[in-house]
């Protein structure tokens, strides 16, 4: 297994997750965005086999910075969908593990407003009172802008108001700092990077394939997506190799 990078950085796989559920029988499209419960619980238990601890990603950042070494991975939840609080968060707990979600606070205690068309689903997404459930739990709530836009293709006015005003909902309505931010479709270009560092994030995910290496941009770090499909030999091979590296 792969403990360091290239220079012998220190290596924290960020894992991107969406939906922690059974997929939907009339789910048209992106059934990839699905992993069961029972396929959550044995990742997270062969991560605990293996040595190492999954974290939110505030807690991963001494590890991103350099100030600190061990076995972690960071674990990212995309959205904000009721069903990481029901199914994730009982794992996360059973392992001593933390997460962090990703919210658009346009759509706090609503549904998919950006894709449910597409998908010809509704799927329902955390309330207020369900963030501060998962946050009084240890876990932690990162920002995903208001509306789930594709941010590049936004006037500089609107993405301010993304960025900053998705910033100052989540804060309002959890009565805490939210420092960690993710970019829908990961859809950046240097003013959306500049945008969110000037927000005040301590950091941003992407969906740019491979694993984060002290060091690194930290408004622009890669990630692992699990899919539905991923075994769990697949799985490990993604985090624990490198596998993703090579395809960023």
């Amino acid at each position: 297994m792969d403990k360091a990078g290239k220079a012998g950085g220190q290596i924290v796989p960020v894992l991107m997750y969406h939906n922690i559920a059974a997929t939907p029988a009339g789910l048209r499209s992106y059934r990839s965005l699905y992993v069961s419960p029972a396929r959550f619980a044995r990742q997270m238990w062969l991560l605990q086999q293996l040595g190492y601890a999954g974290l939110s990603m505030s807690a991963a950042l001494p590890y991103l910075r350099g100030e600190r070494r061990g076995r972690v991975v960071a674990i990212t939840l995309d959205d904000g969908y009721v069903d990481n609080l029901d199914a994730a968060l009982p794992v996360l707990q059973s392992f001593g593990f933390s997460a962090t979600i990703y919210m658009v606070s346009g759509s706090i205690g609503r549904f998919n407003t950006w894709d449910a068309e597409r998908l010809g689903i509704r799927k329902p997404l955390m309330s207020a009172a369900d963030m501060r459930r998962w946050n009084d739990a240890g876990m932690e709530i990162g920002a995903h802008t208001r509306s789930h836009p594709r941010l590049s293709q936004c006037t500089d006015a609107v993405l301010h108001g993304e960025i900053h005003g998705c910033k100052a909902d989540l804060e309002d309505r959890l009565g805490c700092a939210v420092t960690q931010f993710c970019y829908p479709y990961g859809d950046i270009d240097e003013r959306v990077v500049a945008v969110a560092r000037e927000a005040g994030y301590a950091a941003a995910t992407t969906t740019r394939r491979g694993r984060a290496v002290a060091g690194a941009d930290l408004w622009r770090l890669p990630r692992i997506q699990v899919a539905r499909h991923h075994l769990l030999p697949q799985f490990a091979a993604r985090v624990l190799t490198r596998y993703e590296d090579r395809r960023a």
